[in-house]
């Protein structure tokens, strides 16, 4: 029950009506016992700084951040995690020692996720990663301090997958749309919106798909749908795969973790998102 001593976490966006970020926090929460509740607040492009100001007023515990305010918000907080200043944007906001916090957890998120799905990790792999938006920069970041041998980045922009892939020491652009490139990588990573339900491509591959073969581990960071156009080919051609959901919950898992200090109870937030209804 809600009550005076109930401390509140968030999700800012816009729009922010549909995210599953209040299903999968509040699962968590309850599992874990904690008298937190989590709610979506719609707020306007160009106010995310105002967000963060409305956070240190209301004394809100937690915020999650999401288009379009990950650089105002990053710009407005006292100090950055070393991720979030190398990608210039935060999509966590948490409090230490008095201190507002700004951390970007999508790519450590994708780390967890892939290890948790693989058993294994990244160190000494081949990686190609399509895209280089925001998601696509935090998972070069990532990938790049967890080890991988080679970071491939393709995009149809040439100057910002070269951006991109600046985040990565051992970083470096690829042919775009190159079967060959596909070929080459150990692990492919869709971080485009190609293949998402409603998107302007939703039944399309991002890559060759000739290029994709049995021994790969092939990603898609979209979720909805889980199996895309992607996955299903990557698939039958023998790789193994996964979908978005996994980087969707360990991103929140450890955006849980900053503010509350308790272990997040993955499975529970995973059951959210596979039934926001039932929480």
């Amino acid at each position: 029950m809600i009550s005076g001593r109930t401390r509140l976490a968030a999700v800012i966006g816009d729009p922010v009506r549909h995210s599953l970020s209040p299903a999968i926090h509040n699962a968590a929460f309850e599992a874990c016992g904690l008298d937190w509740v989590f709610v979506a607040l719609p707020v306007a492009a160009g106010h995310g700084s105002r967000a963060v100001e409305a956070m240190r007023t209301l004394a809100i515990d937690g915020l999650s951040v999401t288009m379009p305010h990950k650089a105002d918000v990053a710009a407005a907080v006292d100090e950055l995690t070393a991720a979030a200043s190398a990608l210039g944007v935060s999509n966590c906001l948490f409090w230490r020692e008095g201190r507002l916090v700004g951390d970007s957890t999508d790519g450590d998120g994708f780390v967890a996720a892939f290890a948790s799905r693989f058993e294994t990790t990244l160190e000494g792999s081949r990686v190609l990663v399509v895209g280089a938006g925001g998601a696509a920069r935090s998972i070069v970041e990532a990938v790049g301090r967890a080890g991988a041998a080679e970071v491939v980045v393709t995009n149809r922009s040439g100057g910002r997958a070269e951006l991109a892939a600046g985040l990565a020491p051992q970083g470096r652009v690829g042919r775009y749309d190159d079967a060959d490139t596909v070929a080459a990588a150990d692990v492919v990573v869709n971080a485009t919106a190609v293949g998402m339900a409603g998107g302007p491509d939703a039944d399309g591959c991002p890559v060759p798909v000739e290029g994709l073969h049995a021994g790969q581990r092939v990603v898609d960071i979209v979720y909805q749908p889980r199996r895309t156009p992607f996955l299903a080919e990557a698939e039958t051609r023998g790789a193994a795969v996964a979908d978005g959901v996994g980087m969707l919950v360990h991103q929140a898992a450890l955006a849980f973790e900053r503010w509350t200090g308790v272990a997040a109870p993955i499975e529970a937030m995973t059951r959210a998102v596979a039934d926001p209804g039932s929480t």
